[in-house]
Parts: structure tokens; sequence; C-alpha cells
């Protein structure tokens, strides 16, 4: 019998909507768009993933469940409360220079909560998987451009296309470059000196793993298990 309680893909999930009101609560979203609705909406996904806790449906019933599409339903009210598809275009025109990197941080979390949401229900068709690293997505990415860190030279900032999507990742690893093929773990975002990474690249005591098999927005293959302990890391912090 699965423990569906102690399932990471819905610990993470309930974590990201108290992260989505939190940022929802304190963001300067200026613009037209319904917050009352978007947090009404965020607020009704709360239960719902709750009741799934004491279900002990393995993960692969679970996808199936209402419950699951109710979030899914209430995910994409909360996309178009927001304003659209292309949400947080307009509050990037809207900005004030000196408020840019706080409201830059504010979207990148809303955009972890959405895809951590969009996304529950794929990481729960992958089965029983007790790793805290099922609670998030590592996917596949190719480094499309790299720039110096405008407050520091031990940190570079790295535009990556995830194919679906493209995010932005800052890095210590000052030996990456253009066209690396790159395994990125999509983590609850961090700023790094005003810079707001949405991932952190795998690799070990030797740098970033620079050339990953897989598909562009697919799982990497053949990753070193080592790769994976600081994502699982990150993962139990974000959860406490």
């Amino acid at each position: 019998m699965w423990d569906s309680s102690k399932d990471y893909r819905l610990l993470v999930a309930q974590k990201s909507i108290e992260l989505f009101l939190r940022t929802i609560e304190g963001a300067n979203l200026r613009g037209k768009w319904n917050k009352r609705k978007a947090l009404t909406n965020a607020q009704n996904m709360v239960p719902e993933i709750q009741s799934l806790y004491y279900t002990y449906l393995n993960p692969e019933e679970i996808a199936k469940t209402t419950q699951i599409n109710s979030i899914e339903n209430e995910a994409n009210e909360i996309v178009e409360a927001l304003g659209g598809d292309e949400w947080y275009h307009q509050f990037l025109q809207l900005v004030r220079k000196d408020e840019k990197a706080k409201l830059e941080e504010s979207i990148a979390k809303i955009k972890f909560f959405l895809n951590i949401i969009f996304g529950l229900k794929n990481r729960l068709k992958l089965g029983e998987i007790n790793d805290p690293i099922i609670g998030i997505d590592i996917l596949t990415g190719i480094i499309s451009s790299v720039g110096n860190h405008p407050q520091t030279d031990k940190l570079l900032i790295c535009n990556v296309n995830l194919g679906h999507r493209a995010i932005t990742v800052v890095t210590n690893d000052l030996t990456v470059k253009d066209g690396n093929m790159i395994a990125v773990a999509l983590l609850p975002p961090a700023v790094f000196q005003t810079i707001t990474s949405e991932g952190m690249f795998l690799g070990g005591g030797d740098g970033i793993l620079k050339d990953v098999k897989g598909e562009i927005g697919g799982i990497p293959k053949g990753i070193p298990l080592e790769a994976l302990n600081e994502t699982r890391n990150f993962v139990e912090s974000f959860l406490k």
C-alpha cells in the first residue's frame, strides 16, 4: 500500500501553493488582473491536495482522481486571473526600474508554482518513487547564452532553452558556455545578488554536467546518482 501522505509530489505541490499565496499577497503587480480570484482559486487547491494524503492510492491512480482534475482547473483559472497565457508581460512593462529585480523574483515564484501544479499529473504517472527529487522537474536543456553577473565575477548568468520555455540560471561554474547540454532542476527561485535563478544545474565536484544526453525539455539520461544529492537537499529544505 502506497503511503500517499508522504508522497513528495503532493507535499511539494502544497508548499508551492503556500509560496504562491505569499507571493501574490506581497508582490507589486501593476496592470489588469484579478487578485481576489487568483487567491481564491489557489486557496481552493489546498483541501483538494490534503484530501489525497490519506487515500493510500498508488500514484498512477491518484493521477486519475477528480481532485487532480480540479487542481488543474483551478490553475487554469489562476492563469486567466493573472491576465492570460502571457500574463507576466504586462507586469514587466509597467514595473518601475527600481522594482524590477523584486518583480522578477515574484514572477519566477509564480511560474514555479504553475509548473509544479501543471506537471503534477505527469510526475504522479511515474509511479511509486520515494525520493524528494520526484517532487520537482529535472529536465534536459541547452545553454543559449552566458553573461557576466553585474555585481560579482564569481557568478555567471545563463539563459537556458528547455524547449517549451526558457529560464534563467545563476551558476558559480565559470566554465559554462553557449551550447552546453545540461540537466537542470527546476527549484523554488533563489536570488543571487539581485538576479533571480529559476533552477540549478546538476553536477559534482568537477563542475556541472555539460554533455547531458536526452531530448531538450525531457528527462535527462544517465545522470550520476551523486549529481542529484544537492537537489534532494533543496527539496527537503523547501518542505521544511
